[in-house]
């Protein structure tokens, strides 16, 4: 059954990159204080088991660097980056309450368990969800039984019942193109949630909306919270 008074969740993409670099702690920061319900963040883990934010595999794109993040310490991640890497530690005590969605570009089963360890060490795991593909998630479910996960779906033709029942996902997550009122319906009555990602025009929040998905992940976090403001959205309960 639908509840449509639960609004649409809110989820900022790497924060809020178009007014603070991804991944940092004032780009968390923005988000929240522009309504996000949740960031949506990317975590690697450097040569010595530290998580830290950054989605691309080298420091290139975002600090100029053409360093992979796994071939260096965290000190020397920190020193080519200003101290503008922030670890997961740190961008789980600058969402405070609100949720985290740690998405796992190239995880490995190391790197999950570190991960996975790091949100426990710090008492977020009834906040913080994962998301990715289904070799990680697969990685996930083995480090925690117990964890939230949005497993991320890039072909319309449904995951298989064999993969559901072992990543047993809470959401299906989404590219935003394939996301139609068909593939909400039969994802909710399958008892799953459903996010799109990554929407950033009004015309596409309102046909994500009016398609009944359950969250958005968005760059533009102060037009879904506009929007959603007098639209709210029917999520399966």
């Amino acid at each position: 059954m639908a509840d449509t008074t639960t609004r649409i969740t809110a989820v900022g993409h790497r924060g809020d990159p178009y007014r603070a670099r991804e991944n940092t702690l004032p780009s968390i920061r923005s988000a929240l204080d522009r309504g996000a319900d949740a960031v949506e963040i990317d975590v690697r883990v450097t040569r010595d088991g530290v998580p830290v934010l950054l989605h691309d595999a080298t420091l290139e794109r975002l600090w100029g660097q053409d360093r992979r993040v796994d071939r260096l310490t965290h000190q020397e991640v920190l020193e080519l980056t200003g101290g503008g890497v922030p670890t997961l530690a740190e961008a789980l005590a600058a969402a405070g309450e609100h949720r985290v969605m740690v998405d796992l570009p190239g995880s490995t089963d190391a790197s999950v368990k570190k991960i996975v360890g790091t949100v426990r060490e710090c008492g977020a795991g009834d906040r913080a969800y994962y998301c990715a593909s289904a070799d990680a998630m697969l990685r996930v479910r083995a480090a925690d039984p117990a964890a939230e996960i949005a497993l991320t779906w890039t072909t319309l033709a449904p995951p298989r019942p064999v993969l559901l029942e072992a990543v047993k996902p809470r959401w299906l997550n989404y590219r935003f193109g394939l996301v139609s009122r068909e593939l909400a319906d039969r994802a909710h009555r399958d008892g799953l949630l459903v996010s799109a990602w990554t929407a950033d025009t009004k015309r596409t929040m309102r046909r994500l909306i009016e398609r009944g998905v359950d969250s958005i992940t968005t760059n533009r976090i102060d037009t879904l919270h506009k929007l959603r403001s007098n639209s709210p959205a029917p999520r399966a309960s």
